[in-house]
């Protein structure tokens, strides 16, 4: 059975508080970690946290800070000290897993120039939005996987294709049918409900194009507008899709 976050970080916890104050390795002479540790004469020096963060970083090389700041994971990263800096070479280092800041070096000098955020980072209301639907989208994935591992296959003496058990009634598959339809926004979009704007008239545009944001007739839906199996539009007939000049279905 897997632990959870809470309980393995208690049982860790409760491991740690043992090794150090309770067991008595045979090397430390019957004492415990904690006593060893006490014992031990060797001068300590405290070193700030800021120094230690430094030891976590990973190098991700150079880049060029801009107006726009610095560009890192396709993502961009600001402080107010890059003011008036832009155009020179600097060099990322970064925490894994710790992407909201980096913090930046000269590339030529390797001198310290600071820490950079990320920009535009989403309000804790998003965020917590994000984590509902991952999880959510991780619920229907464990559900599916658990389904799929339950497929039984008929004995086979022979190379040949995989043979199926199990039966379902017409009721079943179309109840699953729909529930995955229901899920899948991709299959509910229509790209194609706001005609494409009209590009200047003095612009040389493929015929494929000026079709496109040409007015002519309603839109003819394969489903309806409302997501359901009747065809849309008059009598019933769903347009079908054509070529374009390129090949690419329009």
């Amino acid at each position: 059975m897997l632990l959870g976050f809470e309980d393995f970080t208690a049982q860790l916890l409760a491991w740690t508080l043992w090794w150090n104050t309770e067991h008595r390795p045979a090397p430390l002479g019957g004492r415990t970690p904690l006593q060893a540790w006490q014992d031990d004469p060797t001068p300590l020096r405290d070193v700030p946290a800021a120094d230690l963060w430094t030891f976590t970083l990973e190098d991700a090389g150079t880049r060029t800070l801009t107006t726009r700041g610095i560009r890192f994971r396709k993502r961009d990263y600001v402080r107010p000290w890059m003011t008036g800096q832009a155009g020179i070479q600097v060099r990322i280092r970064f925490m894994p897993h710790h992407d909201h800041r980096i913090e930046v070096y000269h590339a030529a000098t390797g001198r310290y120039l600071g820490p950079a955020d990320l920009a535009g980072q989403a309000t804790e209301e998003q965020l917590r939005a994000v984590r509902r639907a991952r999880s959510a989208r991780a619920r229907r994935l464990k559900k599916d996987l658990e389904a799929s591992q339950r497929e039984r296959y008929a004995a086979a003496t022979q190379a040949e294709a995989p043979q199926r058990l199990g039966a379902l009634t017409g009721a079943q598959a179309e109840a699953e049918l729909a529930q995955t339809a229901g899920s899948d926004l991709a299959q509910l979009a229509m790209p194609d409900l706001i005609p494409h704007a009209a590009p200047p008239a003095d612009w040389r545009t493929p015929a494929s194009l000026a079709a496109l944001t040409t007015p002519g007739p309603p839109i003819r839906y394969p489903h309806g507008r409302d997501g359901s199996c009747a065809p849309d539009g008059p009598g019933g007939q769903a347009a079908l899709p054509t070529a374009d000049e390129d090949g690419d279905a329009s």
